[in-house]
């Protein structure tokens, strides 16, 4: 050791020990243990593992959509041919309506014509809504007078259809109807004109402000009894009136009876000699010179189990005098009503079997098909209309659930069957719930 030389001494620090002709770095950072290392390794895959858990969460959460039905049910369907061979007669004006379904049609256009006596079906509708009856009820007395008596007497030489009547005597309302309507008794819708109405002029409008609110377009009436040739209307006008008349109770159970007892007259007959044939129960005949033979009819039909009431008028037939006029009008009824018993029936407008297909957005598929065949009552070319209402069936679809109905109408009459699915719609797998992407 020379003199001025420290000795060198050992540290214990090995931090600070560098191996001979080494120097460290001066922004040396010292290296993490092992098990930090692993430590953050482990916290990842935690962190992903939980971040996975919620996306799983989510998706596995997320609603499913519900299976969607298709169908090819169209909106409206119309029986198959055409109505061409009704025996629409050929002379006149003729109409053929089924109450609450529709028309038939009908033939000789529709100018208004004399009607004659078919006119009291106005008279009655009017003064039994002025005045309204249940079935079977008398009504008010109404007094017949010397003026009364005086036009009875004036009609007689001009050959009307009339019932004798006397001063003082009394009439129900319903006798006075049953006066109108049976024997047709011109004389009578003279009274009950005065009586509902004031006057003849008065209960004239009413009759004509009653056609325009049905809607009867082509009709117009210039007196009480239709005896008058400027009382005009047509075969659909007055089909229309008829169907309305017969929704009055007291109405439809009057034009019913074949015969009635009234005072002063004794016993009167209905001149509606088709009463009780072909299923006829009413309305209205009609004859005069110029207006011919005149029926307003309404008949009953029986169709797959249902009551249907057709309701239909032939107007102008020919012939000489009240009798053979008539004739002529009941034999152009009775033909229309033996078509109208041939055409008028159940007709299938959807068959049973496939209609469509349920699928979901994950790729089950299955049939869907009606429960049982659709039949409507109606006839060739007659539109009938479809309505679908669905059921919500969710996301799983059994074998024959119920998926909703089908109903088709034609007027009043329809029919409705199930929707029933062909096979089962499985469950989404969760491996599809957890991809999806919506």
């Amino acid at each position: 050791m020379l003199y001025g030389e420290q000795p060198l001494q050992s540290s214990s620090n090995p931090s600070t020990s560098f191996p001979s002709g080494d120097e460290a770095p001066a922004n040396a950072v010292p290296r993490p243990p092992r098990r930090r290392l692993l430590l953050g390794v482990v916290v990842s895959l935690v962190l992903l593992l939980v971040g996975f858990g919620l996306l799983a969460g989510v998706q596995l959460g997320r609603p499913v959509p519900p299976a969607e039905l298709s169908l090819t049910v169209p909106a409206s369907v119309s029986i198959p041919g055409q109505v061409t061979d009704i025996a629409w007669p050929a002379q006149g004006q003729a109409r053929l309506d089924v109450d609450g379904i529709g028309s038939l049609g009908g033939s000789g256009g529709a100018n208004p014509v004399p009607i004659g006596s078919v006119a009291k079906v106005m008279t009655a509708y009017v003064v039994l809504t002025d005045h309204p009856l249940d079935a079977g009820q008398d009504g008010p007395a109404i007094t017949v007078t010397a003026a009364d008596v005086a036009d009875y007497r004036a009609r007689i030489p001009s050959g009307q259809s009339l019932v004798p009547v006397a001063a003082g005597q009394q009439l129900t309302e319903r006798q006075a109807l049953q006066a109108l309507m049976l024997p047709s008794a011109n004389n009578v819708a003279q009274i009950l004109a005065h009586w509902d109405a004031g006057g003849v002029d008065a209960f004239v409008a009413k009759m004509n402000a009653a056609a325009a609110r049905l809607g009867l377009s082509a009709t117009h009436y210039t007196d009480p009894s239709g005896f008058e040739p400027s009382t005009v209307s047509n075969a659909a006008d007055q089909t229309v009136l008829g169907q309305n008349a017969l929704r009055m109770p007291a109405l439809a159970e009057i034009v019913a009876q074949t015969s009635a007892k009234l005072p002063v007259a004794g016993t009167v007959r209905n001149y509606n000699s088709l009463l009780g044939i072909d299923g006829v129960f009413g309305i209205k005949t009609g004859s005069t010179d110029e207006a011919g033979g005149n029926l307003l009819f309404a008949a009953r039909l029986t169709v797959a189990g249902r009551p249907l009431t057709l309701v239909g008028a032939v107007l102008n037939q020919p012939g000489k005098g009240t009798d053979e006029q008539l004739a002529s009008a009941n034999a152009a009824t009775r033909k229309l009503l033996a078509d109208a018993g041939r055409l008028v029936k159940a007709y299938t407008v959807i068959p049973a079997g496939t209609v469509g297909k349920i699928r979901t957005v994950w790729g089950g598929t299955a049939e869907v098909r009606t429960l049982a065949a659709v039949q409507v009552i109606g006839w060739p070319s007659l539109t009938v209309t479809v309505d679908v209402q669905r059921v919500r069936s969710g996301r799983h679809v059994a074998a024959g659930q119920n998926l909703g109905t089908v109903t088709a109408r034609s007027g009043t009459s329809q029919a409705t069957t199930e929707l029933r699915a062909d096979s089962a719609v499985a469950e989404p797998s969760w491996q599809w719930r957890l991809t999806r992407l919506r």
